[in-house]
């Protein structure tokens, strides 16, 4: 089978990571696994590596000529991490990482010892070139938006959805991270249906995903038989033997407001 490139994307703080993380310990199992933290908080591969790995735009802050040792570092189930990181809080933009990442990732040839699978996690400012970089360069075959049933997680999924669209990129669904709130899963399905997708995945609540992060690891990792552990086994699964592509069809302005409203 052909390597997977998937890139993960959703609103900042909707637990993008923490799915990233655990996908790529669960694809670890038995496959090659690149994940590319293309977040500029850097905390992608913490709970892989257990610690921050140094970015490669503060690696070439230090030395021109950046090697392989020097940006790709091992984690958990071999898992190959690199984080493309970016500026400090207010000053400058915060996709030029990834745009110097991706560069640097090609003139290393990272890409051409072709990993079975790779996982861009991306934040969800669509607005910004640098977050658009994995689409807008062929870099990532297909999409999944990580989304809870809240109003502006579900906004943001809306507004990735239509910089997918723009990019005329394939959606492969929308994985529900669930917060706990009435109806969440209903209101997300409807959410996925009414763009023209469905929801690929269900990853409940649950507190091991705190403990385990505590001690920089992930749920695959430090609880491994749990049940939680097996709804990221059955994600990855799903994600993996995903044919349904679309190019979704966002909601306007007023439809998403509708939309949301019905729930009240």
């Amino acid at each position: 089978m052909s390597s997977k490139h998937i890139a993960i994307y959703g609103k900042g703080g909707i637990g993008k990571s923490t799915i990233v993380s655990n996908l790529a310990a669960a694809y670890s199992e038995d496959k090659n696994v690149l994940v590319i933290g293309c977040d500029p908080k850097a905390d992608t591969t913490r709970t892989l590596v257990g610690r921050r790995i140094p970015t490669i735009l503060d690696i070439l802050k230090e030395k021109k000529g950046a090697q392989e040792e020097d940006v790709l570092f091992q984690g958990y189930g071999n898992v190959m991490c690199v984080e493309s990181g970016g500026p400090e809080p207010g000053v400058g933009c915060a996709g030029r990482g990834v745009i110097v990442a991706m560069k640097l990732l090609e003139n290393l040839e990272v890409f051409s010892q072709d990993p079975e699978v790779i996982i861009y996690d991306v934040l969800g400012d669509v607005v910004c070139g640098g977050f658009a970089v994995p689409l807008r360069e062929n870099f990532a075959d297909e999409v999944y938006i990580v989304t809870s049933g809240e109003y502006m997680a579900l906004y943001a999924a809306n507004n990735i959805s239509k910089g997918i669209k723009k990019l005329k990129s394939n959606l492969g669904g929308i994985i529900c991270n669930c917060r706990g709130i009435n109806r969440e899963l209903e209101i997300v399905e409807e959410f996925a249906h009414r763009i023209g997708s469905k929801v690929i995945g269900v990853i409940p609540r649950s507190e091991l995903v705190q403990e385990s992060e505590i001690d920089a690891k992930t749920v695959m990792e430090k609880f491994p038989e749990s049940e939680q552990a097996q709804k990221y086994r059955k994600l990855s699964s799903a994600i993996l033997d995903n044919q349904g592509f679309v190019i979704p069809e966002p909601m306007g302005a007023d439809e998403f407001d509708e939309f949301f409203r019905g729930f009240q």
